[in-house]
């Protein structure tokens, strides 16, 4: 059966399930309802505009239980069809593996490996190449995930149900008995709160950033073995070292800035949270090895090699001789594996060290020594497939999660920890009550009291002040215990001056004063990672690592991090500060001018990318965005944000989450070894001239004095700084400054009003700088054909564009009061889309947004019709509550509902 005709069946199937649910929970008249209402959603999205008054007017005559009804069904078909989607993907990479077959899957790990040798490129550099490779995917605890656990729960459930009924040996009962559980779980779907009552904890967060783990857990030593076996298959000569090829990390519970409840005492517990996290995986993977490697040295002699550490250990530690009595004394794999486990079950209890040698395993490294042993056993006995297949595995698993899962990175904002130092300065008599600190000084300060500050004392400092140096006692006593693998680094929001990267250093200098210091203190090293995240501050990169590389002190800071700085980008706050061309130039450009800066200093640069889930916040295929990164400043080594609802797109199926992980790793691996060729000096300049009309076009708007006013009455935007799905606030400060908004609810009002303005208000203005001069078409034209950074931010605009929808948005413009300067918004917003869409359209040749991929744009259509009219309920309630005084809960309920179901609609908040 064709792809998209098995895709219609199971939506059509779902639906009719579906259907039946909402007739036996809400009644016939429910039902005809909600099919009144899809008809005329779908001649609106036909383009009928006067259907979409005869729907308003309808609306309007709705209790708000109707409303309630309409807004569940319609959100909840749109959930059931994302599933099904996600399912067709799913069928899809495996008919293609299969048609494929015996070549590679395109995009796959051997793919890559392939491509190398067809390029000639020699064993001595694919091996230097995967040594080189270093890729770090950051978990984050996005505030605009939009579902409750309960309701994952349920989808996940249904996926599972899915995949039994694509198995071709079901008997007819079996089948029948499937189909009774899908329409069972669609009824408790139904049945279950979409919105959940409170606010999630941080605690809560990170316990649903670890839900992940289990598929990652198993998938992520997968995608090292496969590049191993492609290494071994195309250079069978080359030996190559996998073991930091992939890591993660995580933000929840150690992200600072602008939230109140990440608390040093949250971070501790974070901490634990990881650590056990990872060793119970450890603990099972090593008690089903138990089970499985029942090999005797009766049959496999060579495996008695395992007799003297197994008699080490027993001589070590009392404990074990009646620990192993139950195991056989030839299963010598057994044994020391038991012996292996109980290590962990007291790393797990971090038992305390007595008199005698611990037992606690100190690092990874330390565990996988042990666990190489019995490999090591079984290669020589001639169980080398044993040994590949599931001691390997492991090994895979202790490289890329450690003993803590995640490294856990802290962050926060530069202001407040100046004024930390500040009120340490004074406490201590250094600078006096009324004295103003320039950025001169306030270096000259760190860099005097930085060999002394584990010396200092200061007292009567504010609580803030307190907190901080709190947590650095925390990360200490973290480090000095766990050593540094369980973190990642600090990251500082908004680093404007060099004095924010030494203010890290002191603190963490100040830290080794915590419980009287220890021995391996200066072995310790917290690296500072600056977060540059506007357009200025891109643009002054340079200047600010400059002259914290030219200080002495943060010379050696970063020697002794190997000699490498990691620096973050900002996708999300760069594009609400500049609008979304000059936002992707000054990320680019300014990679390029921070690698030749640190170049120049002997220091290499790992860049990480704060790129969010949507395509205004730096969203879009992560194979795509590596390909476009700057190829002479990308050496294999990179750090990418994982936000919070791109975790479950991407890791909740085992399937979806292999082929994210092998299609990032291919990038890499194309990216380092096949760049593109460095684009011409001129498209360059051109770059920069169309960047700086697109940022005078972008800031004329938001500027504007209406602005502010239209954007928080034409969009959901205050509904959304009310949703409790997030346990951090919505707004940095108090107030309606732009600037003091989040860019995640910016991005997430704009896509729930479908204009999608952050990825892409500002390009027709600097496209058409040169589409106005002679031959300007055709530079653009070469520069989309021949540039990868140029091609990847063309393509996601024109996915923006085209999800967005402009009759649509039309009425939420409306919506908002009728006065002269909202008028010249939404007239500056049309104007802008239609020259956005023109002038790209020049570009890429097409006659329609989405062209060249058909298939999406009818994706998008169809989706709409069921979309639109969540879309003109959520401005009914809108409208209702905006015009009640005191609007009572119900309406708030269905406020949080239509957004949580335009979402689903969406597949994206912000």
């Amino acid at each position: 059966m064709a792809t998209d005709q098995r895709l219609r069946r199971e939506i059509d199937d779902l639906g009719r399930i579906f259907g039946d649910t909402v007739r036996r929970f809400a009644g016939d008249g429910a039902f005809e309802l909600v099919e009144s209402v899809r008809r005329l959603a779908r001649r609106f999205c036909d383009g009928d505009l006067a259907a979409a008054d005869e729907l308003d007017a309808l609306l309007r005559g709705l209790t708000a239980d109707q409303l309630r009804v309409l807004t569940r069904s319609f959100g909840t078909f749109l959930e059931l069809a994302n599933l099904a989607e996600d399912h067709q993907r799913v069928r899809s990479l495996r008919d293609r593996e299969r048609d494929e077959h015996p070549n590679p899957r395109k995009e796959s790990i051997l793919d890559a490996v392939r491509k190398l040798k067809e390029l000639g490129v020699p064993a001595e550099q694919v091996a230097e190449l995967v040594e080189r490779v270093h890729v770090e995917l950051v978990f984050t605890a996005h505030p605009t995930e939009a579902k409750r656990k309960s309701i994952r729960g349920k989808l996940r459930v249904l996926r599972q149900i899915l995949l039994r009924l694509d198995t071709h040996t079901l008997t007819q009962r079996e089948e029948e008995s499937q189909r009774d559980l899908v329409r069972r779980e669609i009824e408790k779907l139904w049945q279950t709160d979409i919105i959940r009552p409170t606010r999630p904890t941080v605690i809560e967060e990170v316990d649903r950033g670890l839900s992940f783990m289990p598929v990652i857990w198993d998938t992520a030593p997968q995608i090292v073995g496969e590049l191993r076996e492609a290494v071994a298959e195309v250079y069978p000569d080359v030996a190559v070292a996998t073991s930091g090829v992939l890591r993660f990390g995580s933000w929840m519970g150690g992200d600072r800035d602008g939230h109140p409840y990440v608390t040093p005492e949250i971070t501790e517990q974070t901490l634990g949270y990881l650590r056990k996290a990872a060793l119970e995986r450890h603990w099972k993977t090593c008690d089903a090895l138990i089970t499985s490697v029942s090999i005797s040295v009766r049959q496999a002699p060579p495996l008695d090699a395992l007799f003297e550490p197994i008699a080490a250990a027993c001589a070590k530690w009392p404990e074990l001789p009646d620990l192993l009595e139950p195991i056989p004394p030839l299963e010598a794999p057994r044994r020391w594996l038991r012996i292996v486990g109980w290590r962990i079950e007291q790393t797990l209890a971090d038992a305390p060290e007595g008199l005698g040698p611990s037992p606690v395993y100190r690092s990874a490294e330390e565990l996988a020594a042990d666990v190489r042993r019995v490999r090591d056993a079984l290669v020589e006995s001639g169980d080398l497939e044993v040994a590949e297949t599931e001691i390997d595995p492991w090994l895979d698993q202790i490289a890329t999660f450690g003993l803590h899962m995640a490294r856990l990175d802290v962050r926060q904002h530069s202001e407040l920890y100046a004024g930390v130092m500040v009120e340490v300065w004074r406490a201590i008599g250094l600078v006096k009550p009324d004295e103003a600190i320039d950025e001169d000084r306030r270096c000259e300060l760190l860099v005097e009291t930085l060999p002394i500050a584990a010396n200092l004392d200061p007292v009567g400092l504010s609580d803030t002040a307190q907190e901080t140096l709190e947590l650095f006692r925390v990360l200490r006593r973290a480090a000095r215990r766990h050593g540094m693998a369980c973190l990642g680094g600090h990251v500082v929001s908004m680093t404007k001056h060099a004095s924010d990267l030494l203010t890290i250093l002191w603190l963490w200098k100040w830290s080794e004063r915590v419980d009287g210091g220890a021995p391996e203190d200066p072995c310790l090293c917290l690296p500072a990672i600056p977060l540059f995240e506007t357009i200025s501050d891109l643009e002054s990169a340079t200047e600010i690592l400059g002259k914290a590389l030219a200080t002495p002190a943060y010379r050696q800071h970063v020697r002794d991090c190997g000699d490498r700085q990691t620096v973050m980008i900002g996708y999300s706050d760069s594009t609400k500060d500049g609008g979304y061309l000059a936002a992707a130039w000054a990320l680019q450009s300014g990679q390029i001018a921070v690698h030749d800066l640190a170049e120049k200093h002997g220091v290499d640069v790992t860049f990480f990318h704060g790129r969010g889930g949507s395509l205004g916040r730096g969203g879009g295929p992560a194979a795509r965005s590596i390909l476009s990164l700057p190829p002479e400043t990308f050496d294999g080594s990179l750090r990418l944000t994982e936000q919070g609802e791109v975790l479950a797109e991407r890791y909740d199926d085992p399937a979806i989450a292999h082929r994210h992980l092998e299609q990032v790793i291919w990038a890499v691996l194309m990216a380092t070894t096949t760049p593109p060729p460095k684009p011409t000096s001129g498209y360059r300049e051109q770059m920069q001239r169309m960047a700086e009309a697109s940022l005078a076009a972008y800031r004329e708007l938001v500027t504007h004095p209406a602005f502010v006013r239209f954007f928080r009455e034409a969009t959901p935007i205050g509904e959304i700084e009310n949703l409790p799905i997030g346990s951090r606030p919505a707004k940095r400060k108090k107030g309606d400054a732009i600037e003091d908004l989040r860019a995640i609810p910016w991005v997430f009002a704009w896509t729930q009003c479908r204009c999608l303005l952050p990825a892409w208000y500002g390009l027709g203005a600097g496209l058409e700088v040169l589409l106005a001069e002679k031959g300007g078409q055709e530079t653009l034209r070469q520069m989309y054909e021949q540039w990868p950074f140029f091609r990847a931010t063309i393509s996601n605009a024109e996915l923006a564009l085209a999800k967005s929808n402009r009759p649509v948005f039309d009425r939420y413009a409306k919506n908002s009061a009728a006065d002269a300067g909202m008028a010249e918004i939404a007239e500056l917003l049309d104007a802008e889309y239609e020259r956005a869409r023109r002038t790209l359209l020049a570009v890429t040749g097409e006659q329609e947004l989405l062209d060249t991929v058909s298939w999406l744009k009818e994706s998008i259509k169809v989706r709409n019709r069921y979309v639109d009219p969540l879309n003109l309920i959520q401005l009914e309630v809108m409208r209702r509550i905006r015009e009640t005084a005191d609007p009572p809960e119900e309406l708030r309920h269905l406020s949080q509902l239509s957004i949580k179901c335009v979402a689903a609609g969406m597949r994206t908040t912000g």
